[in-house]
Parts: C-alpha cells; structure tokens; sequence
C-alpha cells in the first residue's frame, strides 16, 4: 500500500497571514522612502494587533534614532521624538542588536519616558532592531494595552525589520545607480542631478514640491535706480503706502495667529503694531526722505539711530530687540516702498535659509512659496510662531542644507516626517501627486530647474 502525501495551500483567511503576505508584496517593489514610512508602521500594527508601531530611523553621525514613521501615537510627534543609541528599550534594541521586549515597559530599567506619547496607555512592548549591511539602519517598535507579545512575535516582527531594512537599503542602490549613470551633461557646479534626502525636525506639517530658492534681504547699498534720484512728496508718498500696507499686514497676521492658537508665542506681534503706529518714527522717515534721502537711506538712518539708542543703554534685552525689530521693519518697509528686484524671489519656490523674521512675512510671503526648510541655525524663539503664521509645511534643523542645495533645484519637502528630498525621483513626485489627490488638495505640477526654463 502506498502512502499518500497531502498538501494544503492556505488559502485567504488567515488574518495574519494575509496580512504578512501583504506586506511582504509591498515591501518588495521599489518606493520613495515617504511611502514605506506612511505605510509599513500602519501594516505592520495590523500584522500583530497593536494600537502602535514606530520605526525609527539612525541619523546624523550614527548614534541618533529619529521616530520618522508612526501610526497610534498623536501625529506632531514624528520627528520630535530622538532617543542616543543605548539610551530607551529602543535605544537598548539598537545597541545591542537584539530583541528588547516588555509587559510593563515603564518598570523596565531602560525605559525612557515621553510625555507627549502618552504611551502609559500602551505597556506591552517590543522593539527590535533594523539591521543593515553593517549594524541598525534603525529600529521597529509595537505597543499594545493588552496582552504580552510572545516568541513567535518577536522573531516575525525581527523578520519583518529584515523586510524594511531592503525597502531602504533598495532605495540607497537606486540613488547610487542614478549617480553612476550620470554625466558631465547633467551636473552643474554647486549641486547635479544626485538625489540626498536631507533629515530635519517638522514644524508645521504638510508636503510641498518646488524648485530651491534661498532666503534673501534687501542689499546693504540700494540699487543706483533707487538710491540716485530721490524725489521728495513722491518717495513719501510711497513710503506712507508703504506703512499703511505692513500694518494692514500685521493685523492680518495678528488675526491669524488668534485664530490658530499661538497665543504668547505671537506677542511679539504687537511690537510691529507699536512701531508701525509711532508717529515719531514715520516722521522722522519722512524728514529724512523730504532732505534729499532715498526711502532706504531714511528707513536705514532710522533703524541706525534707534540701535545705537539702544547700544548706548547698558546691555537692555527689551531696547536691543526693539533695535532690531526697528530694523527688521525698516528693511520690509524699504523692499514694500521700493521694490528692489534684486532680493524678489521667484513665485511657488521652496524656501531654504538660516532663520527667517518679520521682513519674510511682510516681504517674502508675497512670493507664495511652497514650503521652507531651514538650517540647524534656525534656533530663535520666534522661529514656531513665524514658521505656523507662514502657514506652509517647514522643517527646521536640517543639517548640510547648503552644502547640498542650490537655488533652482528641484526638491521635495516632507513636513510630516522631516525629510527634505532634492533631485526627487519621478517616482516620489509621482507618489507626492497622488497623496495630494488623496486627501483633496491642489496637485503640484512638476517643477521646472531654473537652468531648464
């Protein structure tokens, strides 16, 4: 008698298995790095049933986990949250390379708190790291409220880190393939063709895709158009048009910050209010201009009297601020009464610079840039408020920002998980096109790079 040997194809049903096969198709073709964080944590909370999942990515000089994709946790969390190497369970995963699991995460000696998480709520833990070629490329995490994760958890969820680990690392030999293929042709001094995504912290979230264009002030000498042919009741005439537009603006934007919450953060506001409305200060400009002095010769005198006003008092906060408001405001009055070209900027661009200020709002928003990014300079206490006022996605903190963009550029920027990408692939503009279209925004066309127009 011969045995029979039967088989047995598992068929749909399986949740979890579904579920596994699932995801092992997604992560198997080619995506944007965004793409892979929306959508692994989400399929991964599925696989396992939990309320949360993270996956955090290794930056910077190899000893920071960055938490660039979540689902479970509020959404401002996703690149705010940063844990050394070593230091959390997540940390500890990372370091040493091997599963660290919990039923009751904050009584585990590692265990490193976030308020802003709440992830009281979520004591089950397990996290395990992202391995690369050589070491983490980051790490995974899965959170329940419930029910302890067991063995057969923790080695899927080290397989399923394998999995993103590909994902990513396919991602970089697609990068790399594209410089090799690259030719004289294509490069120009200062940036190229070479796709580098750029990490940074999100302030204000949103997507947006736009060519480069660098932060600018007025120049310190006023064109010769401007500054050789004064003309005394017209320049005042501008100059006053010039005043009534800033504190038209101001209020608007007074209004705005009321509206979005920003409450103390926006006090600064009424600052401009007073200067603008000092009657003192729009005279002075005004004798300046009628004596023979351009618009931004007067505004510039002005700003330097109350500066040295303010040097000649011991070291007082409250008047050196003041001082350059007084400044800030002149320079956007100058540029409103005036119109330089040489500090206009081009429309729909993605702003890049070091720290941006009042003359950005009053000034540069009248561009409509796309979004802004902004170097680890970008450190002042106004920064938040003036980014949320904008009210364009930004990301601050980007390291190496003008090392590796230039103006004209074409690059995409990701509020939601902090990334800049510059030289995107058609594939990630393509994939920022149809997230837009998803959620019932405006469509980007495709940016053109200013040595192409």
């Amino acid at each position: 008698m011969t045995a029979t040997r039967e088989s047995t194809v598992h068929g749909r049903g399986n949740h979890r298995l579904d579920s596994v096969l699932e995801l092992v198709t997604f992560t198997a073709k080619p995506m944007p790095l965004v793409t892979l964080l929306d959508e692994a944590p989400r399929r991964i909370a599925t696989i396992f049933g939990a309320e949360v999942c993270s996956l955090y990515l290794l930056e910077g000089d190899g000893h920071e986990l960055v938490m660039r994709g979540n689902v479970g946790f509020p959404h401002g969390v996703v690149g705010q949250v940063r844990l050394a190497v070593g230091h959390g369970m997540t940390g500890e995963a990372v370091e040493y390379l091997r599963p660290v699991s919990s039923m009751h995460a904050s009584e585990h000696a590692s265990y490193k708190h976030f308020a802003e998480l709440g992830e009281d709520r979520y004591p089950v833990f397990l996290s395990v790291p992202v391995r690369g070629r050589a070491g983490a490329l980051g790490a995974l995490v899965v959170q329940r409220a419930k029910i302890a994760f067991d063995s057969h958890d923790v080695e899927l969820l080290a397989v399923l880190g394998a999995l993103i680990a590909a994902g990513i690392r396919h991602a970089e030999l697609i990068d790399a393939r594209r410089e090799r293929s690259g030719t004289a042709n294509n490069r120009r001094a200062g940036g190229g063709t070479r796709k580098v995504t750029l990490p940074g912290t999100p302030l204000v979230p949103g997507r947006a895709l736009g060519a480069i264009a660098a932060l600018r002030r007025p120049p310190q000498r006023p064109s010769e158009r401007i500054s050789l042919k004064p003309n005394g009741d017209s320049d005042v005439r501008r100059m006053r048009g010039a005043f009534d537009v800033a504190e038209k603006a101001v209020s608007g934007l007074s209004r705005r910050a009321s509206k979005i919450g920003l409450g103390k953060e926006a006090m600064f506001l009424s600052t401009y209010t007073e200067i603008i409305g000092d009657s003192r200060f729009r005279e002075r400009a005004a004798e300046l201009v009628m004596e023979g002095q351009t618009i931004a010769q007067a505004l510039g005198r002005v700003a330097r009297d109350v500066a040295r006003t303010a040097a000649s008092i011991t070291r007082d906060p409250f008047l050196e601020e003041r001082a350059r408001d007084v400044e800030d405001l002149c320079d956007a009055l100058s540029m409103l009464a005036a119109a330089d070209r040489r500090a206009e900027l081009p429309s729909k661009a993605l702003l890049v610079g070091d720290g941006i200020g009042m003359f950005d709002l009053l000034v540069t928003a009248r561009s409509h840039p796309v979004g802004i990014a902004l170097t680890e300079r970008a450190i002042g206490p106004r920064t938040r408020a003036l980014l949320s006022l904008f009210g364009v996605p930004a990301i601050v903190g980007v390291q190496g920002l003008f090392r590796w963009a230039s103006d004209g550029e074409v690059a995409l920027l990701d509020a939601d998980h902090g990334l800049l990408v510059i030289n995107p692939t058609k594939g990630e503009m393509a994939a920022l096109r149809e997230y837009k279209r998803s959620r019932g925004e405006a469509v980007p066309a495709d940016p053109v790079r200013s040595d192409e127009s």
